[in-house]
């Protein structure tokens, strides 16, 4: 099997075990993927339950489509993350309840949304920025995420759902994963005085695996 073939089936794979589980409704969601010469994209108003690999809008290295379906409308968004970061290779977005929950019940934009409430979530999400609101698929959204490429896996576009870029697609899923399950548990404790890692224990993780908060 082909490079490309593979991407095209971990797209599906990944886009089907985030719908099943709950991370993304109807046809609400988008996943990318870096290729030698250009990207692969799920369609838009695809659902990520019953992706096709076949039909994923296949784009040039200039952005320009050249096989599919018509790609997404969140492409200005995922190109606009891998110019920022070369190393990067895979942008999942997802409209995940919990995340969009918190970011609903948020005064405004924010470093970071998610309380670092457990040692995972610190290690694979990080700090996940809140930005303002803008309609789906403003390009003013990806003007505002360049800057924070570098600095952080993902952002939370309020009302609207997460966005998680990685070097690999796992990676990126993995942390939007982790992000959503951390928002759920934000909802689980609420009123209940859940107290987020302290100081001390943040620099334990980000001495001994590498991580930033």
């Amino acid at each position: 099997m082909s490079s490309e073939a593979r991407q095209r089936e971990d797209i599906c794979r990944i886009g089907k075990s985030l719908f099943d589980r709950g991370f993304c409704v109807g046809s609400a969601g988008n996943i990318s993927v870096r290729l030698e010469d250009g990207f692969l994209i799920t369609p838009t108003d695809a659902c990520l339950g019953r992706l096709d690999p076949a039909r994923l809008a296949r784009l040039d290295a200039s952005g320009e489509q050249i096989a599919g379906d018509r790609a997404s409308k969140t492409i200005v968004l995922h190109r606009t993350i891998y110019e920022a970061g070369p190393h990067l290779n895979a942008v999942v977005h997802t409209h995940a309840t919990h995340l969009v929950g918190l970011s609903i019940l948020a005064r405004g934009p924010m470093d970071n949304l998610i309380p670092p409430l457990t040692a995972y979530h610190v290690m694979k999400a990080g700090p996940v920025p809140l930005l303002p609101y803008y309609r789906p698929g403003d390009p003013v959204t990806a003007d505002l995420v360049r800057p924070l490429v570098n600095r952080c896996h993902g952002v939370m576009l309020p009302r609207i759902g997460p966005t998680f870029w990685h070097k690999t697609l796992a990676e990126a899923s993995a942390a939007l994963e982790e992000a959503e399950e951390t928002a759920k548990l934000v909802f689980l404790t609420r009123g209940q005085n859940a107290q987020p890692l302290d100081g001390a224990q943040l620099s334990e993780l980000e001495t001994a695996f590498g991580v930033k908060w």
